[in-house]
């Protein structure tokens, strides 16, 4: 089967953000507060905006992860203290996780750190340019979640 302009574009396209994808989560990872890594501060961040409670299931499904990479982040941040862990006074099969007042401060401090290495991208690239971008990542990333 020839190769098309479709498959080299496509194929660009992979390369262009799995290489942004790298060099970004390096980044951010070196700002970080110490011993914090990406996916504490995906959870963190996804609880403080729920302002709730979630099961580990149901917080694996959000983030496409097996229960058990999900029960590994969610022990390391209960052994930080970032979140509460509670039994489920329904079903004391589950349980329940919500962010703490030192899981709240942890994240609020790691997106300082990382605000100002975002916002010079922004400004290296231009806002007018993300700005026309966006539109296209979001619908890239709704394709690949429908699958």
């Amino acid at each position: 089967m020839p190769v098309t302009t479709s498959d080299t574009l496509g194929a660009t396209a992979v390369v262009e953000l799995l290489a942004i994808d790298q060099l970004l989560r390096s980044r951010v990872t070196k700002a970080l507060p110490h011993g914090m890594e990406i996916s504490h501060l995906t959870v963190l961040n996804y609880l403080a905006a729920t302002m709730g409670e979630r099961t580990p299931a149901q917080l694996a499904a959000r983030f496409r992860l097996t229960r058990g990479a999900m029960t590994n982040t969610i022990n390391k941040l209960d052994l930080m203290g970032f979140v509460h862990v509670r039994p489920d006074w329904d079903d004391a099969r589950r349980k329940l996780v919500s962010i703490s007042g030192a899981g709240r401060a942890a994240r609020d401090e790691a997106v300082r750190k990382i605000t100002p290495l975002v916002n010079q991208m922004v400004e290296d690239v231009g806002h007018d340019k993300i700005s026309r971008t966006l539109p296209i990542l979001r619908e890239m990333r709704q394709k690949l979640a429908d699958d």
